[in-house]
C-alpha cells in the first residue's frame, strides 16, 4: 500500500475516532488482549485484506491480522477470511473502518467478476472509470484489479481524454489532438471520444492513441472497429449495464469501461466476531 493510501486511511480513522473511542476506552483496560475473526456473510470475491493490518498499525501497532484467504479468492457464506489478535481497544476501535473498506472493496471485486463473466469475451478487457467515491479512488481501483478488471486513468493527470466539450471548445478533434500532441511527452496517450463515423475518421486521421465509441450500439461498434488501424486501441463506453453487457461481446473493441463497477457498488456483507476463550465465537453487537 502506497503512502497516499496510508494517509487516506489515517483520514478515515480521524473522522471516525475524533478525540477517542468512548465505548472501548471506558470499558476495557489499556492492556487487555482478545482475538476475533472476520467472516464473510455472502458468496463472492474478497478484496482489501491488507487494509486490516494497516489500520491496526496506524492505531497503535499492538494488534495482528492474519488472513486465511487471499485477495481475489472466491469465498462462501460463513467462511472465515481472517483472524485478529491483540489489544481489545485496537480491535474494536479499528473495526468499523476495516469493515467499511473490506465490504466496499469486496463488493467492487465481486461485481467486476460478475461483469467479466457476463461479457464472456476474453478479447475485451473490462475497465473502471473516474466515477469513484471521493477519497476512495485508490481502494476502488485496487478492488477492480483484484476482481480481474483493469484500471483506466487514475485521474486527470495521467492521461489525456478529449470528450465532447473539449472538442467543442477546441473547434475540432484535429485541432484538439494537434495542440495536445505538441505539448506532451511520448509516455502520455491521447484518447478521443466520438459518436459519429465522421468523428471516427477524423480521430483516425489525427492519429489518436485510443478511440472511445461513446453510447454506441453493439452493431455500430462492430462495424466501426473494422475501420480502425491496429495501431489505435478502441474502447466502448456509455449506457452499458449488466442487462446489455453481453451484447457487446465479440464486437472487436479492446476495452469496455463500466462506471457501474464503482459508482453503484453493493457492499459485500462481512462481520467481525469476537472469540471469548472456551465460549468459542460469539457475535459482537451490531456496529452502526
Amino acid at each position: 500500500m502506497d503512502l497516499q493510501a496510508k494517509e487516506q486511511l489515517k483520514t478515515f480513522l480521524i473522522e471516525d475516532i475524533g478525540t477517542g473511542d468512548l465505548s472501548a476506552d471506558l470499558i476495557f483496560d489499556a492492556h487487555e488482549q482478545a482475538s476475533g475473526v472476520f467472516v464473510a456473510k455472502a458468496e463472492g470475491i474478497i478484496a482489501g485484506l491488507e487494509v486490516a493490518q494497516q489500520v491496526y498499525d496506524l492505531l497503535s501497532q499492538d494488534a495482528t491480522f492474519i488472513p486465511t484467504v487471499a485477495d481475489g479468492d472466491r469465498v462462501k457464506k460463513g467462511e472465515i477470511i481472517g483472524r485478529a489478535t491483540g489489544n481489545i481497544r485496537t480491535l474494536l476501535t479499528g473495526e468499523r473502518v476495516i469493515l467499511n473498506l473490506l465490504q466496499r472493496m469486496s463488493g467492487i471485486a465481486t461485481f467486476t467478476d460478475i461483469a467479466i463473466q457476463t461479457l464472456n469475451d476474453s478479447t475485451i478487457k473490462i475497465c473502471d472509470t473516474r466515477k469513484t467515491a471521493p477519497g476512495l479512488r485508490y481502494f476502488d481501483k485496487l478492488a477492480v484489479k483484484i476482481g480481474g478488471g483493469f484500471n483506466h486513468r487514475v485521474g486527470l493527470y495521467d492521461g489525456v481524454m478529449l470528450k465532447d466539450n473539449h472538442i467543442a471548445y477546441a473547434g475540432s478533434i484535429s485541432k484538439a489532438v494537434k495542440k495536445v500532441r505538441e505539448q506532451i511527452g511520448q509516455m502520455v496517450k491521447i484518447e478521443v471520444e466520438m459518436e459519429t463515423e465522421a468523428q471516427l475518421l477524423e480521430a483516425i486521421d489525427a492519429k489518436a492513441d485510443i478511440i472511445i465509441f461513446d453510447n454506441r450500439t453493439p452493431e455500430q461498434v462492430a462495424a466501426w472497429t473494422k475501420l480502425v488501424p491496429e495501431t489505435i486501441l478502441t474502447e466502448i463506453s456509455g449506457g452499458i449495464t449488466l442487462d446489455n453487457l453481453a451484447d457487446y461481446a465479440h464486437t472487436g473493441a479492446d476495452y469496455l469501461s463500466l462506471g457501474a463497477l464503482t459508482h453503484s457498488v453493493l457492499a459485500f456483507d462481512i462481520s467481525f466476531n469476537s472469540q471469548n476463550g472456551e465460549k468459542g465465537e460469539a457475535n459482537l453487537p451490531h456496529v452502526d
